[in-house]
């Protein structure tokens, strides 16, 4: 059906859509090639949310070669005018004669639409090119308008045994200063860093993005921090940085302070005696959010690990023994048995400077 050129521009687009992997949010990452008579003509990908999509930057770089050219595109073209004009029709009215696709677009203003205003137009449409890997790349856009939540990315930095701390709660530094860079690029492409009380009281934690080489364009995800009683310090550090902060407790608090400090501060409810993760998870996809990345202690990790919200786990593992008198990964008192164990399809490892850098996405 494809052929090895349509798959080796289909493969391009992709990695022209990666490039708005931080600057991209919350809207989804594209990319688009125009292709003529067997050669590119123009090239483009969504650099910011507001601003022009993948197929207007590559009909811009076309011009009048766009013209019966083929277009490679990653995302169905959108049928909707949202902040920017539909996409469809510019590719109708530039004289595209085909438009290959790799993944429907989820999102109900277009679902399918944007291929029939081609296919009404007269312009040939294929569907399905690469598409698995198309929906990785945007699998927490998907989640968040399919699931209505975003996706749930855990990170743990450990030591070979599964030590996250010692028994006094020392931790910095576990891991070396390339693996606690490579967060920074993790909290990068995330709309939120998710951590609980315990964390932020323990070390102070900033989940913000420094490095000053990622270019975010100034955006910081959103610091989400559950804390249901309301024990989060107005002397906390993050509080002082760029970005925004909220504070998810239980029940009616005291405020003033944490609002005063800059904090939003939002009741949502118990489940259980924690916070209730779902409401929150909900919450922040109104927001737009596509993916959280959560940074916390064993408590928090093995809650969510329970109650199946966690989408992908990335391990940091140091090549250190810290033995028995420490901390582990999860605390997960309702595992019992063998049986209520996770299975994890493990995606990628590999070495970030002395550490070992696990990803695996978790099988629901």
């Amino acid at each position: 059906m494809f052929s090895a050129a349509d798959c080796a521009h289909m493969a391009r687009a992709l990695q022209l859509a990666a490039r708005g992997v931080y600057t991209a949010l919350p809207n989804p990452m594209v990319g688009c090639v125009l292709v003529n008579d067997g050669a590119v003509v123009g090239e483009g990908w969504h650099q910011k949310a507001g601003e022009a999509h993948a197929e207007i930057n590559a009909l811009r770089a076309a011009g009048d070669n766009a013209k019966g050219a083929t277009a490679y595109v990653t995302l169905e073209p959108c049928a909707h005018t949202g902040k920017t004009p539909p996409c469809a029709n510019a590719l109708v009215e530039a004289g595209v004669a085909k438009v290959i696709v790799a993944m429907q677009d989820p999102f109900r203003e277009v679902s399918g639409r944007g291929l029939v205003i081609l296919q009404e137009a007269g312009v040939a449409t294929e569907l399905g090119l690469m598409q698995a890997a198309a929906e990785s790349l945007n699998a927490g856009f998907i989640s968040r308008i399919t699931r209505g939540r975003p996706q749930v990315k855990l990170k743990i930095a450990a030591s070979l045994d599964g030590a996250i701390a010692m028994s006094s709660g020392e931790s910095q530094w576990i891991t070396g200063p390339e693996a606690r860079h490579d967060v920074q690029k993790l909290r990068a492409k995330s709309g939120a860093v998710m951590t609980g009380i315990g964390t932020v009281l323990a070390d102070d934690t900033s989940l913000n993005v420094s490095a000053p080489e990622i270019d975010t364009q100034c955006l910081q995800p959103l610091r989400v921090v559950l804390d249901s009683r309301l024990r989060m310090p107005v002397t906390a550090g993050m509080l002082s940085l760029p970005g925004s902060t909220l504070v998810c407790c239980t029940g009616d608090h005291d405020a003033t302070g944490l609002e005063g400090a800059g904090a939003e501060v939002r009741d949502f409810g118990a489940h259980g005696s924690v916070v209730n993760v779902f409401e929150v998870l909900a919450a922040l996809s109104e927001r737009e959010i596509n993916d959280v990345l959560v940074e916390a202690g064993p408590q928090l990790s093995g809650y969510l690990f329970e109650k199946d919200l966690v989408d992908e786990l990335v391990i940091y593992q140091s090549p250190h023994i810290m033995g028995s008198n420490t901390r582990r990964m999860f605390d997960t008192p309702n595992w019992t048995a063998l049986a209520d164990r996770r299975t994890l399809d493990i995606t990628d490892v590999r070495r970030v400077g002395a550490d070992t850098r696990i990803t695996a996405k978790i099988e629901h």
